[in-house]
């Protein structure tokens, strides 16, 4: 283990997350392809190795530190691009159930790759939209969490994320900068698909101390049946 690897596991134990060699083993696994992959396709702008463990690995993972992921069994993460957060989490947590949905074949064939080498099991991998998968038995009100990392703007991210959400589950939509804009905005789509927020957790990354928030919102009701809409109707006319 070197210093980084240290380092990330020093932070993740300061919020009651032990991490063993074979899970470190799996960041640095994963770090390593994130890079070589990067070469041939756009996944990040972030390669630098202490970058990608703070920026990438403990940003993702820094979800389990407001919500109970032991007590999470299905978790789907929406427009994951590179895997984040869904793999970090996975690797930390191997019990969880975890599907990714992402809009991009080629990052589908990336993510399918890490979770072959790194032999994790129980994870789906969906190329395809949202707003489709989001009407589908055994997707549609079936999440015990569901999450978004910088995907798109909350009262967007509503539509696409909630309708996977199980009544009494959670939407956890990770953000950079101050949402209170965004929240505002959100407040008729919340009301539609039956969500409603009940936390918002601001902290810093260690070092840079770049600004993040975590909104967790829990869903009281079952989606009607008229959400989601037809895919690239959330985006073009939000709920507003």
């Amino acid at each position: 283990m070197d210093a980084i690897q240290q380092q990330l596991q020093l932070r993740l134990k300061e919020h009651g997350l032990e991490l063993n060699e074979l899970q470190l083993e799996q960041f640095e696994l994963y770090f390593q392809d994130l890079v070589a992959w990067n070469e041939k396709m756009n996944l990040t702008g972030i390669t630098e190795r202490e970058q990608v463990y703070t920026k990438h690995f403990y940003d993702s993972v820094s979800l389990a530190f407001y919500t109970d992921i032991s007590k999470v069994g299905k978790l789907a993460d929406i427009g994951s691009g590179a895997g984040f957060p869904g793999l970090p989490l996975k690797i930390c947590f191997p019990h969880l159930k975890l599907t990714i949905v992402d809009s991009l074949n080629k990052r589908i064939g990336f993510l399918q790759h890490v979770v072959d080498r790194l032999g994790l099991t129980d994870v789906e991998l969906i190329h395809g939209r949202a707003e489709e998968l989001g009407r589908k038995e055994g997707y549609r009100d079936s999440y015990d969490l569901v999450t978004a990392r910088a995907v798109a703007k909350l009262v967007v991210l509503n539509e696409f994320c909630l309708p996977f959400v199980r009544k009494g589950g959670l939407f956890a939509a990770m953000k950079g900068g101050d949402p209170r804009d965004e929240m505002k905005e959100a407040e008729f789509s919340f009301n539609q698909l039956k969500g409603r927020v009940k936390a918002v957790h601001p902290f810093q990354l260690p070092v840079e101390e770049s600004e993040r928030h975590i909104i967790l919102v829990q869903k009281f009701d079952k989606t009607p049946h008229k959400y989601p809409r037809k895919p690239g109707t959330p985006l073009k006319t939000p709920l507003v």
